[in-house]
């Protein structure tokens, strides 16, 4: 009868192949390493492009012009050097529109205030809660052009607004866009109700992504909705809520649909954008235009790295 028994490798009684014995496979072929590492910037391509082709190139000419007389229409232009840029820092009138712009970063602070607050509660287990989520952020689905239309006819005399103060028995004759400090508040409070559902999104799936069981062991711990809020809540949105200042202070400074539908800049609602546009296509200077845009994306970017700087997105450990 023969003998089936394994026998150990020789040399080595008893021992199994170590890893270390396989064979090494061999290197993929160049060409098969070349397309591997082309193939990411292939799929790159097409957004790449659009994006040079449709931000970054007007950028450079938007900087190009903003050194020329150019009027926007006539196929001559003189270079100018920084005249442009002494006119703009030497007129006060030009700068003062950037008051204007307080108006909307204390509508962006409420607006904020307003959104996390709301998705905090409807993060929580609460009746109709999807329903709530639908209305609020509605508002930022429609287009803002026709929310500059609605809201025209809401504030003017006699319109929806006086109508349903009447109801209450209040009957008024102000003018609601007929002052500065009356049209900038109303103005503010329209963009409060426009954007409020975007931010109100960002921080609802910011608390969502907060994993589950913090909750249930603060709860064990005797933390209440408050203690909650302090300290998972706050610190787990820390970078969305940073996002948010961000975009929420840039809107601020280049606030231009809602103003320029509702009042076209009249009874002190000029905003510095509905400035520059005017400056390009009303008075035909669109060298002078091309300087307060170049000067709008320094103030907007300064502002943002110095927000950067002050609060670090810093990595938050929860857990």
């Amino acid at each position: 009868m023969a003998d089936t028994t394994e026998k150990p490798a020789v040399g080595h009684p008893g021992a199994r192949p170590v890893p270390g014995d396989a064979p090494v496979p061999a290197p993929a072929p160049r060409r098969a390493r070349f397309w591997r590492r082309l193939t990411p910037w292939l799929f790159l391509a097409a957004p790449l492009a659009l994006l040079i082709a449709f931000t970054y190139a007007p950028i450079v000419n938007m900087v190009a012009f903003s050194f020329t007389d150019w009027d926007g229409v006539s196929p001559e232009l003189h270079y100018t050097g920084t005249e442009n840029y002494t006119e703009l820092f030497t007129r006060s009138d030009l700068f003062e529109v950037f008051f204007v712009s307080g108006y909307y970063l204390a509508a962006s602070a409420v607006q904020i205030v307003a959104a996390l607050y709301f998705a905090t509660i409807l993060s929580f287990n609460v009746r109709f809660r999807n329903f709530f989520k639908g209305v609020l952020f509605f508002p930022y689905l429609i287009n803002g052009v026709a929310i500059g239309f609605v809201f025209l006819y809401f504030f003017q005399d006699g319109g929806t607004l006086d109508s349903v103060l009447a109801l209450f028995g209040h009957h008024s004759d102000h003018a609601w866009l007929g002052t500065p400090a009356s049209a900038n508040t109303s103005l503010a409070g329209v963009s409060v109700w426009r954007y409020l559902g975007l931010n109100f999104v960002l921080f609802l799936g910011a608390i969502q992504s907060i994993p589950g069981e913090l909750y249930e062991a603060s709860e064990l711990d005797g933390a209440n909705r408050w203690h909650q809020f302090r300290h998972i809540i706050l610190p787990g949105i820390k970078p969305v809520l940073t996002l948010t200042v961000i975009l929420s202070v840039s809107g601020s400074l280049s606030a231009f649909e809602i103003p320029y539908i509702m009042t076209g800049g009249a009874t002190g609602t000029e905003t510095f954008v509905i400035q520059t546009v005017k400056l390009a296509f009303q008075f035909n200077k669109t060298g002078l235009a091309s300087a307060a845009a170049v000067v709008l994306l320094l103030i907007i970017l300064a502002v943002t790295w110095l927000q950067r700087r002050l609060v670090p997105d810093d990595r938050v450990d929860l857990v």
